[in-house]
């Protein structure tokens, strides 16, 4: 009795380690495979930078998140990749599985700019919303939804503003973006020159070039590009009541 009771238990504990064994083969090969995708599309762009490799919901793909360029679905062994959104049917319909991934992505890296660099239009009493927009001083879109800015916050939505001259570093939208946030008064300033005036030309320490880049960090290729506290990205510019709708505010 006492023999056999010994065999089970020996017989247990090598089934378990067995097991462990198979578990530890399966994760070394996962992150040789993950190890080789990257290798493989470095060498190919090397000018890319991945954030994250992870394994797709569809078996032999797998899901890489590059910065600024959102995500890509590449084959395990590398070859081959597919740029564009994958989508899941569903019994209510389909959902952009890619979509939602990089939502959650844009939420957190939104989630870590730091106020004290933005140019905030805040709501008018209770705020019920803020949007972050990237914009450009000399934007035709950018000023039109500037000139609504009230409205925004009269339906209690705080625009929050991030620059992002398309012209680039030392552009004159650039410029004309640092005297904006080292005048005395930002936000007068900002609505200065959003209305085409003359803004004295200032400078001083600014966050201008970080936003720059924290804009291309987040996928931000045009302007307006307003951002929702989901992590929802709406390219272009949303009359002020229509983005209240689309935040279902009363």
């Amino acid at each position: 009795m006492f023999s056999r009771v010994l065999s089970v238990r020996l017989f247990s504990r090598i089934s378990f380690m067995i097991s462990m064994f198979v578990a530890s083969v399966f994760v070394q090969a996962a992150e040789v495979d993950t190890n080789n995708v990257v290798a493989k599309l470095k060498k190919a762009m090397p000018q890319i930078e991945v954030a994250s490799v992870a394994e797709s919901s569809i078996s032999g793909l797998y899901e890489v998140a590059v910065v600024g360029n959102g995500i890509i679905y590449m084959s395990e062994d590398g070859n081959h990749f597919v740029a564009g959104d994958m989508y899941r049917l569903e019994d209510q319909g389909v959902t952009n599985v890619t979509e939602k991934k990089q939502e959650g992505q844009r939420a957190e890296l939104i989630g870590q700019l730091d106020e004290k660099e933005m140019i905030i239009f805040p709501a008018s009493g209770k705020e019920k919303a803020e949007i972050t927009v990237f914009t450009d001083i000399d934007c035709g879109f950018c000023r039109q939804l500037h000139a609504e800015v009230k409205q925004y916050n009269d339906l209690g939505i705080t625009v929050r503003y991030m620059a992002y001259p398309r012209a680039g570093y030392g552009s004159n939208s650039y410029n004309k973006y640092v005297s904006v946030w080292c005048a005395d008064d930002q936000n007068a300033m900002m609505t200065k020159a959003k209305q085409r005036q003359q803004v004295p030309a200032k400078k001083c320490q600014n966050p201008i070039q970080k936003q720059y880049l924290s804009g291309q960090a987040l996928g931000v290729n045009s302007t307006p590009n307003i951002f929702l506290e989901s992590g929802q990205l709406i390219r272009g510019y949303v009359p002020a009541r229509e983005l209240a709708v689309q935040l279902g505010l009363n």
